[in-house]
Formats: structure tokens, C-alpha cells, sequence
């Protein structure tokens, strides 16, 4: 695989699914666009495929599907996912994704732990 495409300024990153690299697996966007205060990762699937089951100790994870069709299973129950859907998942809890779909499927998985910062957003003096 290439180095990732990934066009950076002072504070910002931009790519895309593609310029983060190819084939199946793990697209590392946390590690290639400089992220540092939460772990996000889009994992490329082939048709049929299941990730099996992990859990964590302490980071919550949000995974949203980005194309495809998938199964997640949540401690035993499983929910289907389509492009756009998504699932939080706390981290004691067991999960495995499935690529139930007929061709390839993607999806992003954002994790992190100790809270969330609020509402801080202010317009720029002018």
C-alpha cells in the first residue's frame, strides 16, 4: 500500500476513503490525518466476511456504515445495517460485524473514552 494521500495545514487534515489506501482491511484515519483526541479507523470488507467478537475495557465505539449491507451483533442480538446506519456500542459490551452484502462493504468505527467536551463552537471576531 501507498502512503496515505492527505493534504494537512496548520489544524486540519482532508482525504478521502481512497487516498487513506486500497484493498481490504484497516484505513487508518486516526493515524494519517493526525487526529489525536478520539481513535477512528474505516475497515473495508469483502462480501462475507466477520470481523469476530472483541470488546474493550474502556473506549465506547460508534460504527456507521459507510457502503454495503452489514450484520452487528450486541452481546448476542443482532441489528442489520445499511449505508448510513449506525450503531454505539459501550465497551463492555461483546461485538463482531458481518458484510452480509453481495459485494464489498465499509465501515467507519470511532472510539473514545472520558466524556464528551460540550457544546464549545463560537463564530470569529470579525
Amino acid at each position: 500500500m501507498a502512503d496515505a494521500e492527505v493534504e494537512k495545514g496548520t489544524g486540519w487534515s482532508v482525504s478521502s476513503l481512497e487516498g487513506l489506501g486500497e484493498g481490504y482491511g484497516f484505513r487508518k484515519i486516526r493515524k494519517d490525518m493526525g487526529i489525536e483526541a478520539f481513535g477512528a479507523n474505516a475497515i473495508v470488507m469483502p462480501a462475507g466476511y466477520d470481523t469476530g467478537i472483541h470488546y474493550h475495557d474502556t473506549q465506547e465505539e460508534l460504527y456507521i456504515v459507510f457502503a454495503g449491507d452489514f450484520e452487528i451483533t450486541l452481546d448476542g442480538e443482532t441489528r442489520r445495517l445499511g449505508p448510513g446506519g449506525m450503531a454505539w456500542v459501550d465497551a463492555p459490551v461483546h461485538r463482531s460485524l458481518k458484510n452480509v452484502g453481495d459485494g464489498d462493504g465499509t465501515y467507519i468505527c470511532i472510539g473514545a473514552k472520558d466524556g464528551y467536551v460540550g457544546r464549545d463552537g463560537r463564530k470569529p471576531e470579525e
